[in-house]
């Protein structure tokens, strides 16, 4: 060695007397210990001095030749400083561009205050460090495999920018409760919304099967690969969670093993890459995508928890060191999975539900879908008159396959048929499947396509057994991924290019064969289906496996992931990653394919008696099944109604029993629920879910209620309830993203049967052209007492049509208006509306812009008021001055029981005036005002039974209880 470390030291302290701060030489003289320390990629160094002429290749040479990065490091500074000045200049300008893979010299250079000459700052300075080369290369990868989508399309090319359509997602709690809306990628992984919990590292993405999950995430790659997902990650690893079941149950791998060999590898110095990514763990993106998908057939309870991103050990125990922030702590994850799947709250760091599409995003989508404008026309106006088929289109992925088979579908049908059949999720999957296996015919440009459905299902016999028989293989064991020699068993390599398998790399194995996987989980729950039936060895214990798997599985796996999962895995025996969605669906394509109106097109592919059998056992099977289940749901006693709480699997059922078009069926469900009020609240039901509620309730022979609170049924959902209005003296809609034009097919259809007595539509889309349906609904109907109308995008003109049909109606007992924002103006049209009106009891104008000047006049309107028991105006922009009014207003309205005025601008002076007005009224109950304005705690007094609470409801008790011992003081 020329030079070593004593030397080093020495040199320094002759030096660094002497150095000035114009001489880049004596830079890297004085700093030479922290160069050598802190500079660990020498090849990008030396890379730049040999393109610029700097070093000749001989320079290279000596400076390569040293065995440690140290002294590679020593080298090119003794040479740098043996050419001089500008040389020296180069090299400090090199670390100063070159940033990723000089990073920790950030600091020194903004200590030094190093700024170049004009001479150097022209001189060129490539980026050949590892770190960069990397993260380019990433970026290609990604750019290139999500140019098209992957996830539905085999033999076509579809581009994902022509394609890929946003659909509504919502941050949620972990109670499940929206939070606000996701407005943009960007906020999926920001710290700036949607936080739930900051210690948690996992974004949790969900929705069911075919919502956009996978494409969502698509998008995401698509866009960082471009530089348009500006969210700071340097790196961004993409994973399939359903290929961690490939692996045997022996292997091991390291973390750096996972990121490059089953991603992506570096092309040079994979260890430099990797030391990078584990100091800087905050540039990394990691996507996980189908959580739910993940099957494992060992024991889990062996394998431990792991903190070191060296040791070798399963993939799934790197997996889930990952999103627990044990390995990598500080990188962002990003977790899809279905509807059902309960990951532990501890490392979920924001929860986001996609609900699929909006009207407004279907309308969108088919935009982008057709892009000849009379073609889409037509396609618009046969959905408009379908809104059975319509409400199929709010999943994306029952979108694609309606519109890529759309042209089949209307050469079927003329558009009046269309307008009229009952369509079915069965009915979309079996045109997908024909259309598929249509590929096989020979056709020529001068000859369509005439061959019937049956006549290309009996064609094809053969090949939808095969299809089948794989497909139910693994589903019996919730396998989705074959291998290739298991597939070929069944198939010929001509028949996998129909489109229903797509080939994936095979991460289980070092061959080069390819693993498949169906295009979509619910293709190849379509198929197992098809096997159940065409199969006629099965009996009836197999026919209905998965209805029994299903109900062994509705359990809450919240506790299972991902600490207590590793520990009472084997107590439990159920595989923490295991969701039943699959099964649902296998018995909801079962349940279509057995119907009567099938009959027709599976006698072709089974004998009509064996079909006759199946169905009889799936009946009776429903019909005992539904009545156990009924009597185990929640009962509550109401006044006027006999409720029925249901679970989100009671929705499953309905589907089930819409799919096999059993009117017998539908009857007999209907009588033994046995209730007038069926509440469906949080049971994530869909517009195309409405169709099978009606189906149901139709069959109702008494007036009813029906709770749809927080679900995603939207308009489409609205008409699929059409044949239900007759008979609904309540309906909730509220939190299920209700446009105008849902509500302008309420008002029509409520207006015919005027029975209806309550009208929940709260934190929906409606804005004023929808109030104003309303009002009219509360003018023509004089049973409508209750309507809740909060939360929506009223304005002062939708809240003054409100207002008059309110002041004209004899027997409206509430209205909730909270979180709109009806302003000063809307505010005095509810105030003549209040003023002698003869029933309203309770009313909410809170958080609506209201001022001083709208406040005033509702005071004056209550002091005419004998009915109004409740009043909430909390979160407005009210004054003193109304304080004022109201507490004048107290003096006369001896009626009012409790009044809100929380989160207004009322100070100590205005609550003294509301405590004042206490001695002239004896009946109010309650007054709420602002309390971090009011200093004095003796204005909080008794008063006759009326308790003056300064701070908030849920306070109230704890209230009470200190007032209790001021009292026994004074």
């Amino acid at each position: 060695m020329e030079d070593q470390s004593g030397g080093e030291a020495e040199i320094i302290q002759q030096t660094a007397t002497t150095a000035c701060p114009s001489s880049f030489v004596n830079l890297l003289k004085v700093h030479r210990e922290l160069l050598v320390g802190k500079v660990h990629n020498t090849q990008c160094l030396i890379d730049n001095l040999l393109k610029n002429e700097y070093f000749s290749t001989e320079d290279a040479e000596i400076a390569l030749q040293y065995p440690t990065q140290a002294d590679k490091v020593r080298k090119i500074l003794d040479l740098a400083q043996s050419k001089g000045e500008e040389v020296a200049e180069y090299c400090i300008y090199v670390l100063q561009q070159v940033t990723d893979a000089y990073y920790e010299l950030h600091p020194w250079l903004e200590e030094i205050g190093f700024h170049p000459s004009e001479v150097i700052s022209n001189k060129p300075v490539e980026n050949t460090d590892p770190v960069s080369r990397y993260h380019q290369k990433l970026k290609d990868e990604l750019g290139r495999n999500t140019k098209f989508i992957l996830s539905y399309a085999q033999k076509e090319d579809m581009l994902l920018e022509e394609t890929y359509s946003a659909s509504i997602m919502e941050f949620i709690k972990h109670n499940n409760e929206k939070l606000s809306d996701v407005n943009a990628l960007e906020d999926l992984v920001s710290n700036s919304v949607g936080l739930i919990n900051e210690d948690g590292e996992t974004i949790f993405i969900f929705g069911d099967a075919g919502i956009g999950k996978s494409m969502l995430l698509q998008k995401m790659e698509s866009l960082w690969s471009k530089g348009e997902f500006n969210i700071g990650a340097k790196f961004f690893f993409h994973f399939r969670c359903r290929t961690f079941s490939c692996f045997k149950q022996d292997e091991s791998i390291c973390l750096k093993d996972l990121l490059f060999k089953y991603n992506c590898f570096p092309d040079q110095d994979p260890e430099e890459v990797f030391d990078f990514i584990v100091k800087f763990p905050h540039t990394v993106l990691f996507t996980f995508d189908g959580f739910d998908e993940i099957h494992s057939d060992f024991d889990l309870n062996s394998i431990p928890e792991i903190c070191s991103p060296s040791e070798s050990i399963h993939p799934l125990a790197l997996l889930v060191g990952l999103l627990s922030g044990k390995l990598l702590k500080g990188s962002r994850k990003v977790l899809t999975a279905r509807t059902g799947t309960e990951i532990d709250k501890n490392i979920i760091r924001k929860k986001v539900y996609l609900r699929g599409f909006s009207t407004s995003n279907l309308k969108e989508y088919t935009r982008m879908f057709f892009k000849d404008e009379g073609y889409r026309t037509l396609v618009l106006n046969q959905l408009e008159a379908n809104p059975n088929l319509c409400s199929l289109c709010s999943v994306p992925l029952f979108c694609w396959i309606v519109f890529k088979c759309f042209n089949h579908f209307h050469s079927t049908f003329d558009s009046h048929e269309l307008q009229d059949i009952t369509v079915t999720l069965t009915d979309i999957f079996l045109l997908m499947t024909e259309v598929h296996l249509n590929r096989t015919q020979k056709t020529n440009l001068l000859n369509k396509n005439t061959r019937s459905q049956v006549e290309t299902y009996k064609i094809n016999k053969n090949i939808l057994f095969s299809l089948s028989k794989i497909a139910h293989t693994g589903m019996q064991k919730s396998l989705f991924v074959f291998e290739q020699d298991e597939v070929l068993m069944d198939l010929s390599e001509q028949n996998l290019h129909l489109g229903f398998l797509r080939a994936i790399p095979d991460y289980g194995s070092c061959s080069d064969q390819s693993s498949y996987e169906f295009l979509h989980l619910t293709l190849q729950s379509f198929f197992t289906a098809l096997f159940l039936v065409m199969e006629e060895k099965v009996g009836a214990k197999e026919l209905l496996h998965f209805f029994a798997e299903c109900s062994t599985l509705d359990t809450s796996l919240s506790n299972c992931f991902p600490v207590t999962w590793l520990k009472n895995r084997h107590s439990t025996g159920e595989d923490p990653f295991r969701n039943n969605e699959h099964f649902h669906f296998t018995n909801l394509f079962l349940c279509g394919l057995l119907s009567k109106a099938k009959h027709k097109l599976m006698r072709h592919l089974v004998p009509s008696a064996c079909i006759k059998k199946k169905r009889k056992v799936l009946l009776a099977y429903f019909s005992e099944s539904m009545k156990f289940h009924v009597k185990g749901l929640t009962r509550a006693r109401l006044k006027d109604y006999k409720q029925l709480q249901v679970r989100p699997n009671f929705v499953w059922m309905l589907r089930c029993i819409y799919e096999t078009q059993s009117e017998k069926l539908s009857k007999g469900i209907a009588k033994n629920m046995r209730a007038n009020y069926l509440k469906l609240t949080y049971c994530n039901a869909y517009s195309a879910d409405c169709t099978a509620i009606s189906f149901v309730l139709h069959n109702f022979q008494k007036q009813m209620a029906l709770d749809l609170d927080n679900n995603n049924i939207n308009d489409y959902g609205i008409k699929q309830l059409l044949p239900c209005f007759r008979k609904l003296t309540v309906l909730r809609v509220s939190v299920n993203q209700v446009t105008d034009q849902g509500i302008r097919v309420l008002y029509e259809e409520l207006s015919k049967y005027k029975i209806v007595t309550y009208l929940g539509l709260y934190n929906n889309q409606i804005t004023d052209v929808g109030a104003k349906c309303v009002a009219k609904l509360i003018e023509e109907c004089p049973s409508l007492t209750y309507v809740k109308i909060g939360a929506n995008n009223i304005t002062t003109e939708g809240g003054k049509s409100l207002a008059y049909a309110i002041q004209k109606s004899k027997t409206m007992y509430e209205i909730g208006m909270w979180g709109n924002q009806i302003g000063d103006e809307g505010a005095k049209a509810f105030a003549e509306a209040l003023r002698n009106h003869p029933t309203l009891t309770n009313i909410s104008l809170a958080f609506n812009g209201i001022t001083t000047e709208g406040g005033k006049c509702l005071a004056e309107a209550m002091k005419h008021n004998n009915t109004v028991n409740i009043f909430w105006l909390t979160k407005n922009d009210l004054d003193d001055e109304a304080a004022e009014c109201f507490a004048e207003m107290l003096k006369v309205n001896k009626r009012l029981g409790h009044l809100w005025l929380i989160q207004n601008q009322i100070t100590a002076r205005g609550a003294k005036c509301l405590a004042d007005a206490l001695q002239d009224n004896t009946a109010i109950k309650e007054i709420c005002p602002k309390a971090s304005q009011v200093r004095r705690l003796k204005e909080l007094r008794r008063n006759g039974g009326v308790y003056f609470n300064l701070f908030s409801l849920r306070l109230l008790l704890l209230l009470l209880l200190f007032l209790r011992k001021v009292m026994v003081r004074e």
